[in-house]
């Protein structure tokens, strides 16, 4: 398994559709490497790397939920909801609907997690982790 080359992490396999939809231009076009992994390591600024490459958050078009400060970070790039809205919801009843709304979507086909979430995949677990420390 390729590690980050700056932090260590084992990544996760992103598709090419991913990279080809969320990085700028100039990072687009010195893409070369075939498969690209994620690293989700908050305090690491690689995005995207494979052997010998590497893409920051710089050179990506969206903010990456896991490499943002916690406080209004967009939780679900393709539905548009952000943290704020989930503890907004979880403090006027106690309840946030987020995850099942979304969940919803995503049954019906609505999503474009691979093309819209810089991590490739649905936002899901993301919005989990915010509720759960939300509540906590």
């Amino acid at each position: 398994m390729i590690r980050c080359p700056r932090c260590g992490l084992k990544g996760r396999a992103v598709r090419e559709i991913t990279l080809k939809a969320l990085l700028r231009g100039p990072a687009l076009a010195r893409r070369s490497a075939d498969r690209h992994l994620f690293c989700a390591q908050k305090s690491c600024p690689v995005v995207y790397f494979a052997a010998g490459e590497e893409f920051t958050v710089a050179d990506v078009a969206t903010p990456v939920f896991q490499k943002e400060p916690p406080g209004n970070r967009l939780v679900c790039p393709c539905f548009d909801v952000t943290e704020e809205d989930i503890r907004r919801e979880l403090d006027a009843s106690g309840h946030s609907s987020a995850q099942e709304r979304i969940a919803d979507l995503v049954k019906a086909g609505r999503c474009a997690c691979e093309m819209r979430n810089p991590q490739g995949t649905c936002c899901l677990g993301n919005i989990a982790m915010i509720m759960k420390s939300a509540s906590s």
